[in-house]
C-alpha cells in the first residue's frame, strides 16, 4: 500500500469523527440551543443505560466463539497494560504540568483509556478493503479483524467503567484527611497506650480496608457496559444461546438485530456530545496548553513505543500468533486517541466537561497524523 493511499485511509475515520464533532459544536451554538446543557445531560444517561451497552453486546456476541476466544487470549491483558501504562504516563504528565486538583482524573483517564471501539471499527474495514492491503483478501481480513475489534471494544468498556471510571472518581474527589482522634479541647485526653490498644494492627488494616472500599463505586464494575459484555460472551461462547439468536436463521434473530440497530447510534452520539461539550469549553476552560502537550505525547508518542516492546516480546515468547492481522490490533490498540466514554463520565459526575472536551478535540484533531505514521510502520513490521 502507497505512503499516500494509507494518509488517505487513515484520515478518513478521524475526518468524519471531526465533521461529526462540529455538527455537535454547531447545535450547541446560542442561537441553536438544541444540544443545550441539560440535552447533553439526557443523551449522556441514554448512551450510558441504552446505546453503548447495545454497540458492545451485538458487537461482541456475533462475532466471538470459543475458538477465537482461545487464540485471543492475549488481547484482554494488551488492553489491561495499555490501561496501566496509560495511568502511569498520566501520573507523569501530571508531576511535570502541575494542573489543578480537579483536572487530575481528566489527565489520567485521558492517557489511560483508548478510543477501543469506533476507531478501529472504521479503521480495520478501511485498510483491509485497500488495494495493496497487506492482510491478504479483504474479504476474510474485515471479517477477522471485526473479531478482533469486538472483543477489544467489550474488554476495553469493562476496563473503562470499572478501573477508569473509579480512578478518576476517586481523583477527582479525593478524601480529606481526619484524624483518628477529635482534637477539640472539650475532648478527654486518651493514654498513648489506651490508644494503641483500641487501634492495634487489625484494626488499621480493617480501617484501610474499608477506606477503600468506599472509595470504589461497586454499582460501576457492574455497569451496563459491562453486564452487556458479560451476556455476549455467554451468548457467543455458549453454542445454544447462539443459535437461538445470532445468525439469518436464529429464531430470535430479531432481539439480536434489535440490539445491533440500537448500538448504531452509540457512535454518532457520543460524537455529538463532545461537540456540545467543545463549546463550554473554547469560552473559558482555562486549561494549560503544557497539559494537552503532555496528553498528546503520552498517547502518540510514548505509549505506542511501548505497546511496539510489548506486542513485539510476546510475539517473541510465543505469547501472540504469527497472524499480521492480529498483532497489528494488538498495536493499534497503543495508538488510538482517548475513549469518548471520557466526555460521559465527565458529564456524569458534573464537573470537568469542557477541559475533557478541550483535550479531547486536540488529540483527534492531530489522531490524523499519528494514525498515519504508526500503521504505517505497524504494518511495515508485522508483514
Amino acid at each position: 500500500m502507497k505512503l499516500l493511499d494509507l494518509f488517505i485511509t487513515s484520515s478518513i475515520p478521524v475526518v468524519k469523527i471531526l465533521v461529526i464533532t462540529a455538527i455537535g459544536f454547531y447545535l450547541a451554538l446560542d442561537r441553536v440551543n438544541i444540544l443545550n446543557q441539560d440535552a447533553r445531560k439526557h443523551l449522556n444517561n441514554i448512551v450510558f443505560y441504552v446505546f453503548s451497552p447495545s454497540l458492545v453486546g451485538s458487537s461482541l456476541s456475533e462475532t466471538i466463539t470459543y475458538e477465537s476466544m482461545v487464540k485471543m487470549w492475549f488481547m484482554p491483558i494488551n488492553v489491561l497494560l495499555t490501561f496501566i501504562i496509560g495511568s502511569f504516563l498520566g501520573w507523569i504528565v501530571i508531576k511535570i504540568t502541575k494542573p489543578p486538583s480537579h483536572l487530575h482524573g481528566i489527565i489520567v483517564g485521558c492517557c489511560a483509556a483508548g478510543n477501543l471501539g469506533n476507531m478501529p471499527l472504521i479503521i480495520i474495514p478501511a485498510i483491509c478493503n485497500e488495494k495493496g492491503s497487506p492482510f491478504g483478501d479483504p474479504e476474510t481480513c474485515e471479517k477477522y479483524g471485526l473479531g478482533y475489534i469486538a472483543l477489544s471494544m467489550a474488554v476495553g468498556a469493562i476496563y473503562i467503567w470499572t478501573y477508569v471510571y473509579n480512578l478518576m472518581r476517586m481523583l477527582a474527589n479525593p478524601d480529606r484527611e481526619t484524624p483518628i482522634l477529635g482534637t477539640s479541647s472539650t475532648m478527654p485526653l486518651i493514654p498513648p497506650k489506651h490508644v494503641e490498644e483500641q487501634f492495634g494492627t487489625w484494626s488499621k488494616i480493617k480501617q484501610r480496608v474499608c477506606s477503600a472500599a468506599e472509595k470504589i463505586n461497586l454499582r460501576t464494575i457492574f455497569a451496563p457496559s459491562t453486564i452487556a459484555a458479560l451476556i455476549a460472551l455467554a451468548i457467543g461462547l455458549v453454542p445454544t444461546l447462539r443459535k437461538l439468536l445470532v445468525g439469518n436463521t436464529a429464531p430470535l434473530r430479531v432481539l439480536g438485530e434489535s440490539v445491533s440497530l440500537l448500538g448504531e447510534g452509540a457512535i454518532p452520539l457520543l460524537t455529538l456530545i463532545v461537540g456540545g461539550n467543545l463549546l463550554r469549553g473554547l469560552r473559558g476552560s482555562g486549561i494549560q496548553r503544557s497539559v494537552i502537550l503532555g496528553v498528546v505525547v503520552a498517547r502518540y508518542v510514548l505509549l505506542p513505543i511501548t505497546g511496539v516492546l510489548i506486542v513485539q516480546g510476546a510475539h517473541h515468547l510465543g505469547l501472540v500468533t504469527s497472524e499480521p492481522l492480529y498483532q497489528f490490533v494488538l498495536l493499534l490498540q497503543y495508538v488510538v486517541p482517548p475513549a469518548m466514554n471520557l466526555g460521559t463520565i465527565t458529564q456524569l459526575f458534573g464537573s470537568g466537561e469542557s477541559e475533557c472536551s478541550v483535550i479531547l478535540f486536540w488529540t483527534y484533531a492531530l489522531a490524523s497524523v499519528s494514525l498515519t505514521v504508526w500503521p504505517t510502520f505497524f504494518m511495515w513490521l508485522v508483514a
